[in-house]
């Protein structure tokens, strides 16, 4: 399929690993020039070395906490200065902890809000201006199910996610004039080292094996399988591509069928 994105440039956050890294590649292979961050070097080195050989084609990457505002700034400038503009960024950042709610702290509160809610703030900030430019451009963000059903010990995440989706509706109807699309991909449980640390804590707590855990989650939805990074990557590509050119301010799930809801 034609994906429109040749030459194209993806910023893709927190890329060193998991659905980020996985995203980065996806963009890759349809010869989008990428940018790359995350907050360790080596890891982040490593996963970009990678897709220059293997795509051919240009990598920015650069360390990066999404959590600064001023960082993120940066980062962008270093990108359009690198490439000539940003034609696509996908927010990501990883999950704050698995709590409920007496459990978590303020910090812990404001922690979540800063990783997960601002940072796509920031980026949007920094990226709309150029993409107004071209009159294109594409802003995916990527959350979780909790957005659309909220799961057991992820309070934080629950709440904080869906403050994404806001934003996500928000800028869809205030930029779709300037050929700016705005989506959110909500992943289900997913094979990465986040859903490992979850079925950690869950197999803490409910004193079962952590396979068990992931065996119940594989269960609970109808494809009776975890997913995996290239699926939710595969997503978030045809949303930034010209195949979904009339797709604006939706939230996409990539679950299996997780979510029971209408």
């Amino acid at each position: 399929m034609e994906t429109g994105l040749k030459n194209r440039v993806a910023i893709v956050a927190a890329s060193s690993q998991g659905i980020g890294r996985a995203t980065a590649e996806a963009f890759a292979a349809e010869g989008c020039r990428v940018a790359m961050c995350a907050r360790t070097a080596q890891t982040l080195a490593a996963a970009a070395d990678k897709i220059r050989k293997q795509y051919s084609v240009e990598v920015l990457d650069q360390t990066l906490d999404v959590t600064n505002a001023d960082a993120v700034r940066r980062f962008v400038d270093a990108v359009v200065a690198k490439f000539g503009s940003a034609d696509i960024c996908v927010t990501n950042a990883g999950g704050p902890p698995a709590k409920g709610f007496l459990a978590a702290s303020l910090e812990e509160w404001r922690k979540a809000v800063d990783l997960n809610f601002l940072s796509a703030v920031y980026f949007a900030r920094e990226v709309i201006p150029h993409m107004q430019r071209k009159h294109w451009g594409r802003i995916i963000t990527i959350t979780s199910i909790t957005t659309k059903q909220p799961v057991a010990d992820l309070v934080l995440s629950n709440a904080v996610r869906a403050a994404v989706v806001g934003l996500v509706k928000s800028l869809a109807n205030e930029f779709g004039k300037d050929g700016i699309l705005v989506n959110n991909v909500g992943p289900g449980y997913t094979a990465t080292d986040r859903l490992k640390e979850l079925a950690k804590s869950r197999s803490a707590a409910l004193g079962k094996a952590e396979e068990e855990i992931f065996e119940g989650w594989a269960a609970d939805a109808p494809l009776k399988r975890l997913g995996e990074p290239r699926e939710v990557a595969d997503t978030i590509v045809w949303l930034a591509s010209e195949r979904a050119s009339y797709i604006t301010g939706q939230t996409v799930l990539v679950d299996g069928g997780l979510y029971k809801g209408l």
